[in-house]
């Protein structure tokens, strides 16, 4: 359901009609069937840094509640994730265009810019995860070496211009043809392989065995859960700018809720399996390299690796189109795609669970605030004119500081989900009776 300004504000709209990120998508421009959600997020929800947050749980909980937290995690945090497809193709609106309608058009550059910062960040660290791989490969299958300064320039540069080349073109193109018919088949089938090769060493060793094996106590339960919602969290800010293209509701919810969620349970669960059998100090591309096969099947993922870094900055470009719209979502995204290249140079890339929750205390109440308002309203979305929204943005605030205070004080009750139940049900109950979206001359 699309929604326009009101005539009241026809003359300040017309002069910024190009803002395409504030304004709900055209009806010819909504192409995206299930397949293609589904397509789009299982091939994002699959990647090595995924691989190796999964890693990350052994030996802090137990085989077991690994298993749990991996598939609770995984279900929620993709349901969250479809939520707000569902609402992004209700409205046709980008997710910048509902923190603009959700906190006021002045606040929403906060979060906005938030975005932009961590998406930065995600594509970062994927090219460095590409460089590294492709070192690592070529290392393993030609002994040549890539780890030093000329060809790390060299491998950052070549994925950096790959990026580039994927963002002059139409992404709506992209996601139905490059990753829906063939980047697709060839991830799944680099996973079923793995899938054998590290669940049969597994089962060697004995799978009574794997399935009792305690974990440390360095992490509960609900604490291993949070590390599972935080990778599909990460996405809650990118979710709305594909969905916005669906042509039904329940095709954008239902495909991005199954796709991203069978993902993300495979790719931790792989996680769990190759730090199982992997010789103590192995790094996890190179316990991949190690299994038959391996080589192929880490190149096929490597390649998938592309896809994350594409969705990571086409949704900075719109973010950073709705910010300064003379500038185009291809230029935003090439620029953005030739500063990412250049950090991945220069930046260490280390710490990432810390980084993860970090994202995660920001973006979980943020979304808990949106869909409390948004996604519980009944009728049509209307302008109040509202610059900020007080009582959404002391939330999403006092959201940020009790998942922290949660995670210092109470971490054996986890802080997404509380600070998530406590953030959507607090907005819902203070929603205004009229609701705002965005207006390109207000941003």
């Amino acid at each position: 359901m699309a929604h326009t300004p009101s005539s009241e504000s026809t003359r300040p709209a017309a002069r910024s009609v190009s803002n395409s990120s504030l304004l709900p998508v055209p009806g010819t421009e909504r192409v995206f069937n299930w397949h293609n959600h589904a397509s789009l997020w299982f091939s994002l929800g699959v990647g090595l840094l995924v691989m190796q947050v999964g890693a990350y749980l052994v030996p802090a909980v137990g085989s077991r509640d690994a298993a749990l937290a991996i598939v609770l995690g995984s279900l929620v945090g993709s349901g969250l994730l479809a939520w707000t497809a569902r609402l992004g193709c209700q409205t046709g609106l980008s997710s910048a265009a509902l923190m603009h309608a959700t906190y006021g058009s002045a606040f929403a550059r906060l979060p906005v810019l938030l975005n932009m910062a961590q998406l930065i960040g995600w594509t970062t660290f994927e090219l460095v995860i590409m460089r590294d791989g492709t070192a690592a490969i070529s290392k393993q299958s030609f002994g040549l070496p890539l780890d030093g300064v000329e060809g790390r320039l060299l491998t950052t540069a070549l994925w950096g211009g790959v990026l580039a080349w994927l963002l002059a073109g139409s992404m709506t193109q992209r996601v139905r043809k490059l990753i829906g018919r063939i980047a697709l088949p060839l991830v799944v089938a680099s996973l079923l392989w793995l899938t054998w090769q590290f669940g049969g060493q597994v089962q060697a060793q004995g799978l009574a065995t794997f399935w009792s094996r305690p974990g440390d106590g360095s992490m509960g339960m609900l604490s291993a859960m949070d590390l599972v919602i935080a990778m599909p969290v990460s996405w809650l800010p990118l979710v709305a700018d594909y969905a916005r293209h669906g042509q039904s509701e329940r095709s954008a919810m239902s495909g991005t809720w199954v796709g991203y969620a069978l993902a993300n349970v495979w790719c931790y669960a792989l996680g769990v399996l190759v730090v199982t059998v992997a010789q103590p100090g192995t790094d996890l591309v190179s316990a991949l390299l190690l299994a038959q096969g391996g080589l192929l099947a880490l190149s096929l993922i490597l390649v998938d690796e592309v896809d994350n870094a594409y969705g990571d900055v086409y949704s900075g470009a719109v973010s950073g189109h709705s910010l300064k719209p003379t500038i185009s979502v291809r230029q935003w995204g090439l620029g953005l795609a030739g500063l990412c290249t250049a950090l991945a140079l220069v930046l260490p890339m280390h710490s990432l669970e810390p980084f993860l929750l970090m994202l995660s205390s920001v973006f979980v109440p943020l979304y808990g605030v949106i869909l409390g308002r948004l996604a519980t309203s009944n009728g049509p979305v209307t302008e109040t004119g509202r610059r900020v929204d007080w009582s959404a943005a002391l939330l999403w605030l006092g959201g940020i500081a009790a998942y922290h205070a949660l995670s210092t004080w109470a971490p054996q009750w986890g802080s997404a989900l509380p600070t998530l139940t406590a953030t959507w049900l607090l907005a819902w109950l203070t929603r205004p009776a009229t609701l705002s979206t965005p207006v390109a001359q207000k941003a």
